[in-house]
């Protein structure tokens, strides 16, 4: 018996020992694909980068304001009061694109063409295939199943992703992206929840519509397939609902998100070209991550436009938190936070136009902003203005560098200034996922 117990423990240390090789060729295989897929995706962050970012933002002002325009009074007295269950109204240019027409389903393309901001040229999968997610399970990392969402994802190609029904999807390990992909939840009620979250890495053109997205935890790592011709070892997730890690072009609307290990949303190493918006955020503490390390300079090309999102109850701090880059912050509703809501370091450029801001009862938590790792001196340069915010309950935006910065543009170029905070309410009304029915308008 203990003859066959030592044959036995040496033939497995040979089957381990023999195993070694394969796994240190396993990582040098994987370093090397990362490290071409990151130079590939720097120069998408060069291409998507808008050195006159201040065209972009009045591109979105200017379209909100045609759309309040168009809006008659009667329509806004109508959707006073929390709950609102009349005929379809639109109360922003993106929703007004597509939302009030009962054929959505039919041409479901139509939702590429309506995004705003830096995340605007984002068409996702529109031209491609339409892939039917049918099965919720996600029992095989490497060999994913077809009918669901991890079969999705790695295809080549553009591809166009609905869901067959309601279903709540427990990811075993983060679900990683491919290129030119929608995710489009409209018709269903999809939950991505109670396992890992979503990872947008070093890939371009994607688009996230209508889904939940949380209780979202650490995913162990393994050996994980992100395309139909690649797999390999990762390590630990970091419990994110979306992390967008290099990419470019990320357009994220209407979701709704909660209770996530790290971040709702992080975007970081050199991401750009990315709009978040519609979108409803509660329960949390650290939000929204833009930029994760003081010594990325890259991030510095980082462009975001946060639109039309509420930012609601028992939320902390980070909405967003921001290293670097340049972040337009335009007619978002924050009614809760418990830190504060805008922060950062590293010299951001931030442009807070037309939000509404309602502070705590607490009086030490009513200022808005939070510089850090930076004495006054330094920060008194970062831009960060505020133009026709609504300040209620004694918030207060502490503003820095050039006072006249806003205004000369827009003098310059001849631009539209952003829809003041007042309008909030009614441009938010519908922010977080939409109950939408084939063949009825949303």
């Amino acid at each position: 018996m203990e003859g066959t117990k030592l044959t036995y423990s040496l033939v497995v240390l040979a089957c381990f020992v023999a195993f070694i090789p394969t796994l240190n060729a396993q990582e040098h295989d994987d370093e090397a694909y990362w490290k071409e897929r990151a130079l590939i995706a720097y120069n998408h962050t060069l291409s998507a980068y808008k050195p006159y970012p201040h065209l972009v933002t009045a591109h979105t002002n200017e379209a909100v304001h045609r759309m309040l325009k168009a809006s008659a009074n009667d329509t806004r007295r109508s959707l006073r009061g929390h709950k609102y269950k009349g005929p379809c109204i639109t109360t922003n240019p993106i929703d007004n694109c597509w939302r009030c027409n009962r054929k959505w389903a039919d041409n479901r393309f139509r939702l590429a063409d309506c995004g705003i901001g830096f995340g605007k040229p984002a068409i996702g999968g529109k031209g491609g295939p339409i892939y039917v997610v049918t099965d919720p399970s996600d029992d095989d990392m490497i060999n994913p199943r077809p009918g669901t969402i991890r079969h999705a994802v790695i295809q080549t190609g553009r591809l166009w992703i609905i869901f067959a029904h309601d279903m709540t999807i427990r990811l075993q390990q983060e679900l990683i992206m491919t290129s030119d992909k929608t995710i489009d939840g409209r018709g269903a009620r999809v939950h991505i929840a109670y396992g890992a979250g979503i990872t947008v890495q070093y890939i371009n053109n994607v688009i996230i519509h209508g889904i939940r997205v949380h209780d979202i935890v650490r995913g162990s790592g393994g050996m994980i397939r992100n395309s139909v011709d690649h797999f390999g070892f990762r390590t630990e997730s970091d419990g994110d609902g979306i992390s967008i890690f290099g990419s470019t072009n990320v357009w994220i609307d209407h979701v709704s998100m909660s209770k996530c290990s790290d971040g709702l949303i992080d975007a970081i190493e050199g991401s750009t070209g990315i709009t978040i918006s519609n979108s409803h955020f509660t329960d949390h503490n650290d939000v929204m991550l833009l930029g994760a390390s003081n010594s990325q300079v890259k991030d510095k090309f980082m462009q975001v436009t946060l639109a039309f999102n509420h930012f609601g109850k028992r939320l902390i701090q980070r909405m967003p938190r921001v290293r670097f880059g340049f972040v337009h912050v335009v007619n978002n509703d924050y009614t809760h936070w418990n830190m504060y809501a805008i922060g950062g370091s590293q010299g951001p450029t931030i442009i807070s136009q037309g939000n509404r801001f309602i502070a705590p009862i607490n009086d030490r938590l009513k200022e808005i902003t939070k510089r850090e790792y930076a004495k006054e001196p330094e920060w008194r340069s970062w831009n960060w203005r505020s133009e026709g915010d609504l300040m209620m309950n004694g918030a207060y935006f502490v503003e820095s560098g050039d006072p006249a910065s806003i205004d000369k543009f827009e003098r310059d170029f001849n631009l539209v200034k952003a829809a003041k905070g007042i309008e909030v309410p009614m441009i938010t009304k519908f922010a977080g996922v939409l109950e939408c029915l084939p063949g009825k308008k949303c």
